[in-house]
């Protein structure tokens, strides 16, 4: 027998149509372990990209810094092919953990709502890829970390109304620590390892507790 009054009735139809509508227009797919897997990658990366770099001083300093620019370009090629690994890494396995969220939940990974977050994700990732290829073309390495954090947390913000909204505090530490990066450019290594591993690390287990736990 329904105890409940007319007006409780009403309230609780209306909460189930404001999920409904949720649904539709948000990707509540999204996995907190996706975070978590994408900060494992960009510590393993930095890891080694900071044993590479370590070598590549010692080389500098046993040849009384007469670089040469063969040895440099090499260095750079290398260094954006370890970044490009790890970008790949971390999609692939964010990727997959989302889709593993979804098919548990019973909820299709690639509908109108997912559409709406990767096109409103695309467009500042899209701005920052070629803002940073100008950075590249002009030597400007020291301010590749702090672009990066930026427009990813730009990122995160344009899509954050497409998906969970805690994704839009993600955003905003990426944006600042992006920031405060510029006055420190070498030590962009540093920044990164915290924008992009740590970050994202704390903010999946968050996102796993809050949503996924049960």
């Amino acid at each position: 027998m329904n105890t409940q009054s007319p007006t409780e009735q009403s309230l609780e139809t209306l909460q189930d149509i404001k999920r409904m509508m949720e649904r539709s227009s948000r990707f509540i797919s999204l996995s907190g372990l996706s975070g978590v897997s994408a900060g494992i990658c960009a510590l393993v990366g930095a890891y080694i990209a900071h044993g590479w770099i370590h070598s590549y001083i010692t080389d500098l300093t046993a040849k009384a810094f007469q670089e040469d620019a063969a040895t440099r370009n090499s260095f750079e090629l290398q260094m954006l092919a370890l970044a490009g690994g790890v970008l790949i890494a971390a999609l692939l396995t964010s990727t997959w953990f989302t889709w593993r969220k979804a098919r548990k939940s019973k909820l299709p990974i690639w509908d109108h709502a997912s559409k709406k977050l990767a096109v409103n994700m695309a467009i500042p990732l899209a701005a920052g890829g070629f803002f940073v290829m100008g950075l590249l073309s002009h030597a400007g390495w020291p301010y590749v970390a702090p672009a990066c954090l930026v427009f990813y947390g730009l990122a995160l913000v344009n899509a954050s109304k497409y998906t969970l909204t805690d994704i839009r505090y993600l955003g905003f530490l990426e944006i600042a620590l992006g920031i405060i990066n510029i006055y420190f450019p070498h030590d962009g290594l540093y920044f990164w390892t915290a924008g992009f591993g740590v970050l994202h690390i704390i903010y999946g287990l968050i996102m796993w507790w809050k949503y996924e736990r049960t």
